[in-house]
């Protein structure tokens, strides 16, 4: 990793988005707009008898959620097949498979060590027809060919690297969403790995980042 990938411009404010604001900003179908709030409102039912999300951030859905999650596809255009490890409440995976509905060839691998979380996935995977499939398993412990491996919240970057070995060895593109702490979380990982990072910026939290890794090898 670089030293100044560490160096990333600053996003101007976060944005305050509702349903209409964030079509008119990414310029997502009505059906997709349909699926996304279909998906709001069941993780709002779900979320009231098992820790999904925090209760609050679902006043900001549309920025903190679907807007976080909707960006990576910015970032690999041209990929059909994700696996987004610690799905959990299906953040980025469920928003990506939404978007990739109507694309010929899409999945998307959403991989979860707990069988309740994976309960609301399948519900929600079957209610929406998305092109996603459920593993109640280890990330580490599948062995899936795809094109990216993301995650959100699941872990600090030296387990999450970890957690994408058996993915980014095989030629996947890392995508992880991160916090304001992400420097020194590269820092740390890079006593165990070695890899090449660079550093995005946001477009839903100008205090979050975007890591892309590339070339993940063990340190010797």
């Amino acid at each position: 990793m670089q030293p100044e990938s560490l160096t990333v411009p600053e996003v101007a404010s976060e944005p305050l988005l509702d349903a209409a604001g964030y079509q008119a900003l990414t310029g997502v179908t009505d059906s997709q707009l349909a699926d996304l709030a279909r998906y709001q409102t069941l993780l709002a039912e779900w979320n009231e008898v098992m820790n999904l999300v925090g209760p609050a951030t679902l006043a900001t859905y549309w920025t903190r959620h679907v807007l976080d999650s909707s960006q990576l596809l910015a970032m690999a255009p041209d990929a059909r097949i994700w696996a987004d490890l610690g799905a959990g409440a299906g953040l980025p995976g469920i928003v990506l498979a939404i978007l990739l509905k109507d694309t010929p060839g899409a999945k998307v691998h959403l991989v979860e060590s707990m069988a309740k979380r994976c309960r609301f996935l399948t519900e929600v995977v079957a209610a929406l027809h998305l092109p996603a499939q459920v593993h109640n398993a280890r990330a580490e412990e599948l062995n899936l060919k795809v094109e990216v491996v993301t995650a959100r919240a699941c872990a600090p970057m030296t387990k999450l690297l970890g957690f994408s070995w058996p993915y980014l060895h095989r030629g996947a593109l890392g995508l992880f969403l991160k916090g304001q702490d992400v420097a020194m979380e590269l820092s740390e990982a890079e006593k165990a790995w070695n890899f090449d990072a660079e550093l995005r910026p946001s477009q839903s939290d100008p205090r979050g980042r975007i890591v892309q890794v590339k070339r993940l090898s063990r340190v010797r």
